[in-house]
């Protein structure tokens, strides 16, 4: 799809997924996009220090799979061919204090690559189109504004490879500028500087995580479904993912919270694996050949700031993707968010250069339900730090009957997987039709296989 071009440049700062997603959207719509990252990213397929959590699983589900075959038509089809896991949600293995879901085809695609690999492919997508280029190894120094800083500018910018020599500083113009770098986005500081006010930042401290390594594959592994997932719970807030990423390597990442965490020795983590309330994961590898070393990484808290509800922006700055919120990746919604994100901006972008303030309404809309839907979620731990209202605790309660239903009926699993991934809103689990799974009453313990 090409538009008239609305001006010359834009810049997208950060080059990671929501940046890559924003550029390619951009690109219909200037005559040039610039997107600019401190890491190489280009031809990189390990993790890299912009991404740490990278090495560890990811999961892109429903929702955005929907969008991005919109902006990457052969996406699937590229996945397959390059003999990645595609596959349908609701036909793997998902398990609740030690219950099987019933299986029931969706119709809703999943994507278990490794981050790294799905980085890859969406920026080498992105970087062949001809108005789109990638400036790496480049530090961000500042923003540029008009004299009344009503309006940004452009950015200061200085080769990675010379920090702190001032002589190699240098400007870059844009007439859209693209906040997409993460939790560490300086947006709100520069906000302040700037004249304006900061927004509000809510946290939801959960103390997660995760701790990883990738085993070699085995035909019999995974008995032909793309991943085991074990869902943490109350009960058991423990949790495990083992799933396959490519032909040759599953990998399996072990969740604690609020500091029950995964250990990094070989021994320590095959006895996590051993706790969970399946044997699923620990029987496939407690006699597997391990690709790597256990290794961890920490998220303290789930963290939202609040554009939405700033009266005055500067004019011509955008912010996205983590920048905004950044979610309990338990739930895998930050690639999906960010999509979600992007096709708003496309929507802004066809009526003409966006307003700040309409655009931030936006995505606050968009962020409001997955925020609900994971802080949520994440009350009904005891250690989860934050008020606990009536809606809360009704509302895991239901969730909980819904997971034991969903055992049992293969139209529960269904509603369950269209709402995690995005495709529903959190109404569909009051169906009457699903409603009534879940009331009825749940008789022995269930299959664990």
């Amino acid at each position: 799809m090409t538009h008239q071009p609305l001006a010359d440049r834009a810049v997208v700062l950060g080059g990671s997924i929501a940046g890559t997603f924003a550029a390619r959207v951009l690109s219909e719509f200037y005559r040039e996009v610039v997107v600019v990252d401190r890491d190489q990213v280009l031809s990189v397929s390990d993790p890299r220090r912009g991404t740490p959590q990278g090495g560890h699983a990811h999961g892109l589900h429903a929702r955005g799979c929907q969008i991005l075959e919109k902006l990457f038509p052969t996406l699937l089809d590229d996945m397959r061919l390059a003999e990645l896991p595609v596959g349908d949600l609701g036909e793997q293995r998902w398990y609740f204090n030690a219950r099987r879901f019933r299986s029931k085809r969706t119709g809703l695609s999943s994507v278990t690559a490794r981050r790294p690999v799905l980085e890859e492919y969406f920026r080498a997508k992105v970087a062949a189109l001809p108005n789109v280029t990638f400036l790496e190894r480049t530090e961000l120094l500042g923003l540029l504004s008009t004299p009344d800083s009503g309006r940004v500018t452009g950015v200061r910018l200085r080769p990675t490879a010379v920090a702190g020599d001032a002589e190699d500083a240098f400007e870059l113009s844009a007439d859209l500028l693209v906040d997409a770098t993460g939790r560490g986005s300086r947006t709100p500081v520069w906000l302040e500087e700037l004249g304006y006010e900061r927004p509000v930042e809510q946290r939801m401290t959960i103390g997660l995580a995760y701790t990883t390594r990738l085993y070699r594959s085995r035909p019999e592994m995974l008995d032909g479904t793309q991943f085991i997932n074990s869902i943490a719970s109350r009960e058991s807030p423990r949790g495990g993912f083992f799933g396959q990423v490519d032909r040759d390597t599953c990998i399996l990442s072990l969740t604690g919270m609020h500091g029950d965490h995964a250990p990094t020795d070989p021994d320590g983590f095959l006895a996590f694996a051993k706790s969970l309330p399946i044997t699923d994961i620990y029987d496939r590898i407690r006699d597997a050949e391990p690709l790597t070393q256990p290794v961890s990484i920490r998220f303290p808290a789930s963290v939202r700031r609040h554009y939405e509800r700033l009266s005055r922006l500067p004019e011509r700055l955008l912010v996205l993707g983590d920048a905004v919120c950044s979610l309990n990746p338990n739930y895998s919604q930050g690639m999906t968010v960010a999509a979600m994100e992007v096709m708003a901006l496309r929507a802004h972008l066809a009526r003409g250069t966006p307003s700040s303030v309409a655009f931030m309404r936006d995505v606050g809309r968009i962020v409001d339900r997955p925020w609900f839907l994971s802080t949520t979620s994440d009350l009904k731990y005891a250690g989860a730090k934050g008020p606990r209202p009536l809606t809360a605790r009704v509302g895991n309660a239901y969730v909980t009957r819904l997971h034991y239903a969903a055992a049992r009926d293969p139209a529960v699993t269904d509603a369950l997987m269209r709402v995690a991934g995005l495709v529903d809103g959190p109404t569909a689990l009051v169906h009457p039709r699903v409603l009534l799974g879940a009331l009825r009453r749940q008789r022995g313990r269930g299959s664990t296989r």
